[in-house]
Parts: C-alpha cells; structure tokens; sequence
C-alpha cells in the first residue's frame, strides 16, 4: 500500500523541548512581543540575489522553479532538511549561531515559539501588509501580533466531516448536522454492526483534538497585557473532552493510533465509517484507502447547537523571514509570491496541500469534481470551513510542550488513568509550570 506523504503537524516524533530550544524560549516576559530584525541592511541588490528556502511540502521544487524563471535578479535554493521537528530542531541550532537560512516553512502553532527566541524579521517594513486580504482572514491573525507581521500564510486546514456514504445509506443514518445526531448515529452504527465504529479517537494528535476544540470556542492561550493568560482546561475544550469520553466510555469509537497501518485498513474496509480532519485529509483517504474510491463523502463539521455554521482548523502553515538574511526585502517578496500567485497555490493543491489564497480557493482548479468522493465538488465544503473559523485563536509559546504533555496525558486517559478532563486539568498545570520556569508571565 501507498502511504500519503502526510504534513508534519501528524508526526509523533515532536518530543519535548531540547536543551537548545530551551536556551531560546528563556527569555523576557511575553519576549513574543518583541519580535525580531533583520540583521542585514541590504534592501537592494546591484545583481542576482541568492536566497536559502527550508520547507517541506512536496510541489515546492516545482513553485520554487517558476518563481526562479520569473525573477531574474532573485534566485531561491529551496532545500528540504525534514519535515516539522526534524526542521524545527535545525532551526534552533542556526538561530543559536546566527546562521539561519534566509526563509523557512514554519507551522501556524510553532510561529509563537520562534518569535520569543526574536529570529524573525517584522515583513511590515517590507511591504507584507499589502497582501494581507488577498488570503482567507483567519489566517492573517496567526502571522501578526500588533502591527508586526512575522510571516504569510502559506497552506491551511480547515475542517470537515469525511464520512462512508455507502455505510450511512445501508444503515439508514442522517448526515449529522449537531453533535448530538453524530453520538446517536454512533449509538445506531455499532448496534447493528458491532465490527463497524464510527470513528477513532487517536490519543496521541492533539492537533486534531486542538481543531475540535477551536471550532467549539475553546482558547488556550490569550494574551493579558504582558502576560499570557493560560486556559487549556477552558470549559468549551472541556466540553469537546467529555463529549469524547462518553463515546469512549460506551465503545462507541476507537481509540487506535491514526496514520498507521491498521488505521488506514480500517478506512478502507469500512470498520470505521467518519474521519474529521482538515480539507488535506481528502489526499491522505485517496492514497491510502484506494479500494474505498466511490464510497466517501464530505459534509460540514457538526455543530454544537443547530443552525450554527463555526469550524475549526488542523494544520497549515506559514513563510517567515529569519534575521540572518542579508536580502529581507527580496525575501519578502518571494515569501509573499509563493503563497499569493494563483498558480503556485494551485501546484500546492496538486501536491496535496490547501493554500490559503483566497483567488485559489475560487479557482477552477481547485472547484472541480473529484471521482474519488463520487464527483462531488469536495472544495464547496472546504470553501465554507475556511471562512467559518475564527479568527481570534491564539497559540502559546510553547505549544511542543503542550501537545506532548496533552498526548502522553491523553493516552493515560484512555488506558484507565482517569478521564480526558483531568487531563487536560494536568496539561493546564503542567504548562503554567513550565512557562513560569522558562520566565514566561503567566496568567490564569
């Protein structure tokens, strides 16, 4: 079988913080605030400029090598060092020395981390704000804090609902439109067929868990003057939690390891009958539940009162422009074009991505039917959910930290060690702790 070369934010192997990230992190109260400068007073250049790009979604290679044709004085080498943490852990390192490349790709959720160690450069001198309504509007409040701009949205992942038409229709279960009708067509599924589940509750993706929650209302971090407020056991994350755990406490769901073997049978069998995962999960169902093609469909996230029309995000992430860089200005530029020219963002799609162009998103390309989900116009769905999230979530500082602790405490939870509340009520403890060790203001 084919494995879907899937985005980093599903990788299992973002561990703790290192030694060196903690090195970084240890700074001023809400450092974030701060935010970095170029270290470089170059903004012109008398000939070609070379650029260092540090990124992993697969098309690159090909939007790279069409910005490089159409920009004579500007050439980018993009260079794949790992997805996610392998990246990340690189980055450290060269803020460390000073010897960061000019760009790199960095997740939504990691931006907070990398603008306390003050490595970025602020692209609003540059020009970057200009850009800022040509991208769907969520995403401008994950790259900005106050007039700072320390990236541009690249990719996104607005949620939805993937669900086996053929298995809803045989059982005669309703497209669910509240949370409430998605636990009764649970209840329905396993009882007239205790092989099949509805879905799978994966203990260890907290970014999955993340989106849910963000859809619901829930806020984990905010900032309160210069302090961040902390609030990971918020009562709207809560209720997503006890949602999850009554489906878990009636076995009404499984609570396997997503993106592995078994799971991936499990899709194209029909053992499990829903996926909720962002507009990039269609890529993952096609590629490696093939035998399933003709049988999925894709409908709007549940909502928690009827007649609401809110989603969540999993995934996505961002260009931003290290210190180190001698050219920022040429930097920006290209940071800017390869998230907002329309055929760049349509090579990303192709590649398995969902950029967060707004003109994209609208484009043929991306709006045709697809055979796999019985041709339906699966990007109507997607469409929607980008502009159903909100705007207003904001992510810690030390998000590494909270997803492992959340994972770890989760896995606990299903193996009998309390529930998935008191875990977060843990997580919550855990993560004032070790902000306040690593001189963070905090707030609860």
């Amino acid at each position: 079988m084919q494995h879907f070369s899937f985005p980093s934010w599903m990788s299992r192997s973002a561990a703790r913080f290192t030694i060196v990230i903690l090195a970084l992190v240890l700074m001023a109260p809400l450092a974030a605030c701060g935010g970095g400068s170029s270290s470089g007073s170059s903004t012109t250049s008398s000939g070609p400029v070379t650029l260092t790009y540090w990124a992993w979604i697969s098309s690159l290679d090909k939007q790279v090598a069409l910005f490089n044709q159409t920009h004579p004085n500007i050439h980018v080498n993009w260079v794949n060092v790992g997805a996610g943490t392998a990246e990340y852990n690189k980055l450290y390192t060269a803020i460390k020395a000073n010897n960061e490349p000019d760009l790199a790709e960095v997740e939504f959720q990691l931006l907070p981390t990398f603008e306390t160690t003050s490595s970025l450069v602020d692209l609003a001198p540059y020009g970057a704000a200009s850009v800022k309504n040509q991208f769907v509007p969520w995403t401008w409040g994950q790259v900005t804090l106050g007039n700072s701009i320390f990236a541009i949205p690249q990719d996104t992942g607005p949620m939805a609902l993937f669900y086996r038409e053929d298995i809803f229709k045989k059982y005669n279960l309703p497209v669910p439109t509240t949370w409430a009708q998605y636990a009764d067509d649970a209840a329905k599924l396993h009882a007239a067929n205790p092989t099949e589940y509805m879905t799978d509750f994966p203990p260890k993706q907290p970014g999955w868990f993340t989106g849910l929650a963000w859809q619901a209302g829930g806020r984990p971090f905010s900032i309160n003057g210069q302090s961040w407020k902390v609030s990971i056991n918020n009562p709207q994350t809560q209720q997503v939690a006890s949602y999850w755990q009554d489906l878990i406490n009636k076995k009404l769901v499984k609570t396997e390891p997503d993106f592995t073997n078994g799971w991936y049978h499990d899709l194209q069998t029909g053992s499990l009958a829903s996926w909720f995962s962002g507009a990039w999960g269609a890529g993952i169902i096609e590629q490696n539940a093939p035998q399933s093609s003709g049988k999925w469909r894709v409908a709007s996230l549940p909502q928690w009162q009827a007649g609401q029309t809110i989603s969540g995000n999993w995934g996505g992430s961002s260009t931003a422009v290290f210190k180190s860089s001698k050219h920022p200005k040429e930097a920006t530029e290209f940071a800017e074009w390869i998230s907002n020219n329309e055929q760049s963002a349509e090579t990303e799609f192709k590649g398995g991505a969902y950029p967060g162009l707004l003109s994209a998103l609208s484009s043929s390309t991306m709006n045709s039917p697809q055979p796999f989900f019985s041709n339906q116009v699966i990007n109507d769905v997607f469409v929607q959910s980008s502009k159903q999230v909100d705007t207003n979530f904001v992510w810690g500082p030390t998000i590494d930290q909270v997803y492992t602790d959340m994972g770890d405490n989760f896995a606990n939870a299903i193996n009998g060690q309390g529930t998935l509340s008191d875990a977060l009520t843990r997580v919550q403890q855990s993560t004032v702790t070790f902000m306040q060790k690593q001189g963070f203001s905090v707030t609860t």
